[in-house]
């Protein structure tokens, strides 16, 4: 034991972990703000401080004595508030999580010299300041990659590049400023030119949109009162004109080839499709997919209290082999919709979007052939893995495409680049599976109701075999009544190879199953 350590043994803890309790600061540590919550440790102190937050020290204090009760090297921190104390507390904490392999001590001991450091004006002192800036890069770059809030990264930036810049510094501040101040200080002064650009550059692109937002209101409007050969009081309930295009532009030679299938749903009024029973929708889904109650409760209850069917975006997350994407075509047949697939892999913002005019290739967008196809003006795209969407901007990419389509003001009024006329796509469902949200941006989730789609257990194994039995009968053209349920050698067979899990494993082993049966009885 040190001379140090020998001089502070018969030290008393001086009333710190009880002041600290009295003022919450012993609670704080274990309930921090909700902002807060997934942030690594260092980088909460570092937003406390610049929230100048009360009782930071005690909150500190209080998370080591949680876990080192009665440590000298504490003791002596807490009653001075001194730098050099503080050093010592952090290389005692950076010892034990050696010696005791406890790593969340090197990150309480980075904390403490967070808070006691002042701005280095020596070699000397230097190296403790570097590890705490290599510490708080290193924690900044790892949020970055989880997509915090991009206001709290701001903060985050301001006090990490601050901290960074405060060596530079020393002959602008003040001799017994904390390092910690100092970054505060530096961090919001570095960003004030950038912040000033960033928002006049705002303001223009906001101006801009809404000059092009009133340019299309009036475009609209206009498209709206030339007679289009279908006046509006003629429309019938429950039925919207999806596109209007007048008699000259019908007979663009540019627009033969594209408008050759699409002349049935132009200037024509198409139906909405009704709400069906929701009993009914659910008592189906409920017999193919009986593990995932909850999701499908949760996507039938948007349509409670309509009468026809538009669903809001909904997101479906689930590991693969769960059944989402055929959750979600069973879900759009079952509600009367025509089901347009997209496989996001394979699709990009033009794709999608719609192509121009002037190109060749011209294509109106997807949602809209979606519409062509089903005679509906309310069918469901389903975008199949969109998490594994594009991520390169030659064409444009699709998650950014969607946003576009996912807003009913904007899908309402959506123009097309082939047909160059606004288009009404407010009335179409979307739902998308992934297997993780992690690579979506932000602005997708945001418009995505997100929901988890368990996997089945063993237990769900009897619920699941009917339905399986029946789909492999339609796939074969066959009624449900001539294939044999399965008996008990067949079951237990299944059983035993099928623990749970991925339902198209299960369905593969009950094909090879009946497989099997059809070759016996041949052979018999």
């Amino acid at each position: 034991m040190s001379a140090e350590t020998d001089d502070t043994a018969d030290l008393e803890l001086p009333p710190v972990e009880s002041d600290a309790a009295s003022t919450g600061a012993a609670a704080d540590c274990a309930d921090w703000d909700e902002r807060l919550k997934g942030l690594p440790r260092l980088l909460r102190y570092a937003i406390l401080i610049r929230q100048e937050a009360r009782h930071i020290m005690k909150r500190l204090v209080a998370e080591i004595s949680q876990l080192r009760p009665g440590l000298p090297h504490t003791v002596l921190w807490a009653t001075s508030s001194g730098m050099e104390p503080g050093l010592a507390l952090a290389a005692e904490l950076d010892r034990l999580a050696v010696t005791e392999n406890e790593p969340v001590l090197r990150s309480l001991a980075d904390c403490v010299r967070l808070l006691c450091l002042q701005v280095p004006r020596d070699a000397a002192s230097f190296e403790a300041y570097r590890r705490v800036g290599k510490a708080l890069i290193e924690a900044f770059r790892k949020i970055e990659r989880n997509g915090i809030e991009t206001k709290l990264c701001a903060e985050i930036e301001e006090f990490v590049y601050g901290w960074a810049a405060a060596p530079a510094c020393t002959d602008v501040l003040a001799a017994n400023v904390t390092a910690a101040h100092a970054a505060t200080l530096l961090g919001a002064n570095m960003a004030a030119y950038r912040l000033s650009v960033a928002k006049r550059e705002m303001r223009q692109t906001l101006k801009a949109e809404e000059d092009y937002r009133k340019q299309q209101e009036d475009e609209a409007k206009t498209a709206a009162e030339r007679k289009q050969g279908l006046e509006t009081d003629s429309i019938p309930a429950d039925h919207v004109v999806v596109a209007r295009l007048s008699t000259e532009a019908m007979k663009n030679i540019k627009l033969k080839d594209i408008l050759g299938p699409l002349k049935s749903v132009i200037n024509v009024a198409l139906p909405l499709a009704t709400v069906p029973d929701l009993h009914h929708v659910r008592h189906a889904l409920m017999f193919e997919f009986p593990y995932a109650c909850d999701v499908i409760d949760f996507a039938l209850a948007d349509l409670v209290g309509h009468t026809t069917v538009h669903l809001r975006p909904l997101l479906i997350v689930g590991e693969p082999g769960g059944g989402k994407s055929r959750f979600a075509r069973r879900l759009g047949e079952l509600l009367g919709l025509n089901v347009w697939r997209e496989d996001a892999s394979r699709a990009d913002g033009a794709v999608f979007g719609g192509t121009d005019r002037r190109w060749y290739s011209a294509e109106p967008c997807h949602a809209f052939l979606a519409i062509a196809q089903g005679k509906i003006a309310n069918p469901l795209v389903l975008i199949d893995e969109i998490e594994k969407a594009g991520t390169r901007n030659d064409y444009g990419r699709l998650w950014d495409c969607l946003l576009g389509f996912l807003e009913v003001e904007s899908a309402a009024r959506y123009p097309d680049p082939a047909l160059q006329t606004p288009l009404d796509l407010s009335h179409v469902s979307y739902i998308s599976t992934a297997n993780s949200i992690d690579p979506l941006p932000s602005p997708i989730r945001d418009r995505f109701r997100v929901v988890t789609f368990p996997k089945p257990s063993p237990d769900h194994l009897n619920a699941l075999l009917p339905a399986i039995l029946a789909d492999l009968a339609r796939e074969r053209g066959l009624d449900r009544r001539w294939v044999m349920p399965l008996d008990n050698s067949e079951h237990a067979a299944v059983a035993r190879h099928w623990r749970g899990g991925s339902v198209r494993r299960l369905r593969r082993i009950v094909e090879a199953v009946l497989h099997h049966r059809e070759g016996r009885a041949t052979r018999n």
